[in-house]
């Protein structure tokens, strides 16, 4: 799998993404500045998290019309995989990749703090090494993470299987009391119709060795990683 990392100014977690990456392909990901718009090559691009432009305007807003947007489009127009986790999930909304927005969290707050995520299918590329019901722990940080659609968009998302990942209690139950940022339906991530796009609000990529805390996210990307290999 060779993968590509979009960087804009303000995006921070490129070398936590970079690391992932790197521990299930066995090679190093390719960084990819804003400005570039070549993508030819890559089979996996990834938009991290952070606060891309200084989240000015709103949260991807400035980044969604930067020159790389259009190769990452395009990318995902020929059937390429694409992964945006946190900013990258806003990113991805505003440049229409995925539906809905990400609104301020219902608490006005910003959050960080771990999470419990329940896989809502398994026969994905990202989740192909989850099972399905299956509930796993990932960090959270964001003050924008709020997933927001009109009530058609939620029901073809639902009806089209594309909700992905839910906001579960430890025990996989879909309450409020889990649903920590407001997001409607509980929905922490959600895939384009072919399943090649998928943005997610937490950051599975911060949990893929014992050293960090554990492994829960491991599986998002050696699952990329045997889906995409060469």
């Amino acid at each position: 799998m060779r993968a590509g990392i979009v960087v804009f100014p303000g995006i921070n977690r490129e070398r936590d993404m970079a690391i992932a990456l790197a521990q299930a392909t066995g090679a190093k990901p390719r960084m990819v500045w804003h400005t570039e718009t070549d993508l030819s090559g890559l089979d996996l691009v990834v938009i991290p998290g952070g606060f891309s432009f200084g989240d000015y305007l709103r949260t991807g807003a400035m980044a969604a019309r930067a020159p790389v947007m259009d190769a990452v489009r395009a990318h995902a127009g020929r059937g390429g995989h694409v992964l945006g986790v946190c900013n990258g999930f806003q990113i991805l909304t505003e440049a229409g990749l995925l539906p809905g927005a990400l609104l301020r969290n219902a608490s006005l707050r910003f959050l960080s703090m771990d999470c419990h995520l329940r896989v809502e299918r398994s026969d994905t590329d990202f989740t192909r090494h989850y099972q399905k019901g299956q509930v796993f722990r990932a960090p959270l940080a964001h003050g924008d993470g709020n997933y927001f659609a009109d009530d058609d968009t939620l029901d073809r998302l639902e009806g089209e299987g594309l909700v992905i990942f839910r906001y579960a209690s430890e025990e996989g139950a879909i309450n409020d009391a889990a649903n920590l940022n407001g997001s409607r339906r509980n929905i922490a991530g959600i895939a384009s119709p072919n399943l090649r796009v998928l943005g997610l609000m937490p950051h599975p990529e911060d949990l893929v060795d014992p050293l960090m805390g554990g492994t829960d996210g491991k599986p998002l990307f050696d699952g990329l990683a045997a889906a995409l290999a060469a």
